[in-house]
C-alpha cells in the first residue's frame, strides 16, 4: 500500500485538487444561481475597477522586489504619505517659496548624490541641480485655486521622489550584503515610523480627497445608471470617481511599462533585476539604479493613493489594501509586470464576488483573496507568471 502511494503520489494528489474543486463548485453554483444577473454583473464590473488599483499597488511591490529581492511591507504607507502630501498642496490656498524651496532642495539634493556627494562638485550636474530646484520651487508654490491641480501634482511627484531616495539612502542602502530577512524588517520599521509620522503631521481622522470633482463639468452622470430592470432584472451603477481611477491607474501602468521597455533607465533597471552582481561587473551603478527603483516605486505608491484617496478618501485603512494587493503580487508572480497586472484584476473580482455572496461577511477582504492564493501557489508556486529559477551545482 505505501508503495503504491509512493508510485502515485503525483495522481493522487492531483485527483484530490480537482475533487475540492468540484465541492467548492457544487457549494458555489447554487448560490450564485441565486442572484440576480445585474447583481452578478455590478459586482464584476466593480471588481476589474477596484482591481485597477490593486495593480498599480501590486506594480509597485514588485518594482522592489525585482530591483532587490526585498518584500516591501511599507508600500501601503508610502501611498497614505503620498497622498496626504498631495491632499496639503491641493487644499492649500498658497504656499510658502520657504516650504516648497525647502523641498525642492532636500529633493534635488537626495537625486544628484545618488553615485555619492562628490557629483555636486561637477559644474553641469550643479546647474542642473540649480535649474531644477528654481523650476520646483517656483511651481509648488504657484498661489491661487486655479493652479491647485498644478501645485499638487508637482508637490506630491516631489515628495514622493524624496521619501523614496531617503529611504532607499538611510535604511536600504547601509544593509547591502546583509540577510535578507534584515531588509523586510527594515521595512516594517519604515512602516511603523510613516504611520507615525502621518498621524503627527495630518492627524488620524479620515480625509476627504476632492480631485475628481472636475469630472462633473464633463457632462457625464454621477454615478453612471443603466437600468436594466426588463432584460437583467436590475440597475447597474457605475461610480465615476472610480471609474476615473481606474483609467488613470491604467494609463500610470502603462506608461510605467513604456518606460520600463524602451528607457535606458529601464534597461539598466532590468538588467540590474536579472543579476545584480554581473550588472556591476559590467560597470553599471547598481545602486543608482536601485536609488532609481526606490524612487519610481514611490511614485507609483503616491499616484496609488492620490487615486484611491479621490475615489474613496485619505485614512489610515488605506495602508490595508497593500495588504490585499500581496495576494495579487504573489498570485501573479513576485518578478512579473504582466502579473501585477493579472493578478490585481483578479483579487478585484474575488473580493467583489465574495462580498456579493456572502454580505455581512468579511470574506471579500479576509478570506477570499488569500483561499484563491493558497489555492494558486499551490497548483503553481511561482504564481501564473512568475519564472521559476533553476539552480545549478
Amino acid at each position: 500500500m505505501t508503495t503504491f502511494l509512493e508510485t502515485n503520489k503525483r495522481y493522487l494528489t492531483t485527483a484530490a485538487y480537482i475533487l475540492v474543486a468540484l465541492l467548492l463548485l457544487l457549494w458555489l453554483v447554487p448560490i450564485i444561481g441565486g442572484q440576480r444577473p445585474a447583481r452578478l454583473i455590478q459586482s464584476t464590473v466593480t471588481g476589474l475597477l477596484v482591481g485597477g488599483v490593486y495593480a498599480l499597488i501590486a506594480l509597485g511591490i514588485v518594482i522592489i522586489n525585482k530591483a532587490s529581492g526585498v518584500f516591501n511591507f511599507a508600500h501601503g504607507w508610502m501611498m497614505l504619505f503620498g497622498g496626504l502630501v498631495f491632499y496639503s498642496f491641493f487644499s492649500a490656498a498658497g504656499v510658502s517659496l520657504l516650504a516648497a524651496g525647502a523641498l525642492a532642495l532636500l529633493t534635488v539634493i537626495m537625486a544628484l548624490t545618488m553615485a555619492g556627494w562628490r557629483s555636486l562638485l561637477q559644474p553641469r550636474t550643479a546647474l542642473i541641480g540649480v535649474a531644477a530646484f528654481i523650476v520646483l520651487t517656483v511651481l509648488m508654490a504657484l498661489p491661487g485655486r486655479e493652479w491647485q491641480y498644478m501645485r499638487a501634482i508637482i508637490g506630491a511627484i516631489t515628495g514622493g521622489v524624496l521619501v523614496g531616495l531617503a529611504i532607499e539612502r538611510f535604511t536600504i542602502r547601509p544593509l547591502i550584503g546583509q540577510p535578507l530577512f534584515a531588509m523586510v524588517l527594515m521595512t516594517l520599521a519604515i512602516a511603523e515610523l510613516l504611520n507615525g509620522v502621518t498621524q503627527l503631521v495630518w492627524g488620524s481622522v479620515e480625509i476627504p480627497l476632492q480631485v475628481f470633482a472636475w469630472v462633473g463639468q464633463l457632462g457625464l452622470p454621477q454615478p453612471i445608471r443603466y437600468d436594466a430592470r426588463d432584460t437583467l432584472g436590475g440597475i447597474i451603477i457605475i461610480r465615476t470617481e472610480l471609474l476615473f481611477a481606474f483609467l488613470l491607474a491604467l494609463l500610470a501602468f502603462v506608461a510605467f511599462v513604456l518606460f520600463f521597455r524602451y528607457t535606458n533607465v529601464g534597461l539598466a533597471m532590468r538588467g540590474v533585476a536579472e543579476d545584480q552582481r554581473l550588472a556591476q561587473a559590467l560597470g553599471m551603478r547598481v545602486r543608482v539604479i536601485l536609488a532609481v527603483a526606490w524612487a519610481i516605486a514611490a511614485l507609483l505608491a503616491t499616484t496609488a493613493g492620490v487615486l484611491q484617496g479621490g475615489a474613496t478618501s485619505l485614512s489610515l485603512n488605506m495602508p490595508l489594501l497593500a495588504l490585499l494587493a500581496f495576494p495579487a503580487v504573489l498570485l501573479g508572480g513576485l518578478e512579473s509586470i504582466t502579473g501585477a497586472l493579472v493578478g490585481g484584476l483578479i483579487i478585484g473580482l474575488v473580493q467583489e464576488w465574495a462580498n456579493l455572496l456572502f454580505p455581512g461577511t468579511q470574506a471579500g477582504t479576509e478570506l477570499a483573496p488569500y483561499l484563491v492564493l493558497m489555492v494558486v501557489l499551490i497548483v503553481r508556486p511561482d504564481g501564473l507568471f512568475g519564472q521559476k529559477r533553476i539552480e545549478r551545482i
